[in-house]
Protein backbone atom coordinates (compact mmCIF):
# COMPACT_ATOMS: atom_id res chain seq x y z
CA UNK A 1 0.00 0.00 0.00
CA UNK A 2 1.63 3.63 -1.34
CA UNK A 3 2.32 5.75 2.26
CA UNK A 4 3.43 9.34 1.49
CA UNK A 5 6.41 9.98 2.11
CA UNK A 6 6.49 13.51 3.02
CA UNK A 7 3.35 15.50 5.00
CA UNK A 8 1.67 17.14 2.64
CA UNK A 9 2.20 21.22 3.66
CA UNK A 10 -1.29 23.40 4.40
CA UNK A 11 -0.04 25.47 0.98
CA UNK A 12 -0.48 22.47 -1.11
CA UNK A 13 -3.62 21.30 0.93
CA UNK A 14 -5.54 24.08 0.59
CA UNK A 15 -4.21 24.79 -3.49
CA UNK A 16 -5.89 21.39 -4.05
CA UNK A 17 -9.08 22.52 -2.59
CA UNK A 18 -9.49 26.14 -3.97
CA UNK A 19 -12.05 24.80 -6.30
CA UNK A 20 -13.76 22.95 -3.65
CA UNK A 21 -15.93 26.21 -2.77
CA UNK A 22 -20.27 26.46 -3.10
CA UNK A 23 -21.13 29.11 -5.42
CA UNK A 24 -23.86 31.30 -4.75
CA UNK A 25 -26.46 30.70 -8.01
CA UNK A 26 -26.98 33.59 -10.10
CA UNK A 27 -30.42 35.48 -9.67
CA UNK A 28 -31.68 38.12 -11.47
CA UNK A 29 -35.44 39.45 -12.08
CA UNK A 30 -37.42 38.51 -14.85
CA UNK A 31 -37.67 41.16 -17.57
CA UNK A 32 -41.31 40.02 -17.85
CA UNK A 33 -43.06 39.91 -14.11
CA UNK A 34 -40.21 41.05 -12.65
CA UNK A 35 -39.65 38.01 -10.45
CA UNK A 36 -36.17 36.67 -9.55
CA UNK A 37 -35.27 33.60 -11.60
CA UNK A 38 -32.08 32.20 -12.61
CA UNK A 39 -29.96 33.28 -15.33
CA UNK A 40 -30.31 31.61 -18.75
CA UNK A 41 -33.61 29.51 -17.42
CA UNK A 42 -37.19 30.16 -18.47
CA UNK A 43 -39.01 32.04 -15.98
CA UNK A 44 -40.87 29.77 -13.12
CA UNK A 45 -43.49 32.17 -12.63
CA UNK A 46 -44.99 33.74 -15.80
CA UNK A 47 -43.20 31.34 -18.69
CA UNK A 48 -41.48 34.17 -20.45
CA UNK A 49 -37.44 33.86 -21.47
CA UNK A 50 -36.18 36.69 -23.62
CA UNK A 51 -39.07 38.36 -24.25
CA UNK A 52 -40.97 35.45 -25.88
CA UNK A 53 -43.23 32.99 -23.96
CA UNK A 54 -41.77 29.03 -23.75
CA UNK A 55 -44.41 27.80 -21.21
CA UNK A 56 -48.01 28.04 -20.37
CA UNK A 57 -48.69 28.67 -17.18
CA UNK A 58 -52.15 28.00 -15.40
CA UNK A 59 -53.54 30.48 -13.20
CA UNK A 60 -54.40 28.26 -9.81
Amino acid sequence: MAVPKRKTSKSSRDKRRSHDRVIAPNVTLCSNCKEPKLSHIVCPKCGYYKGKQYLKIGEA
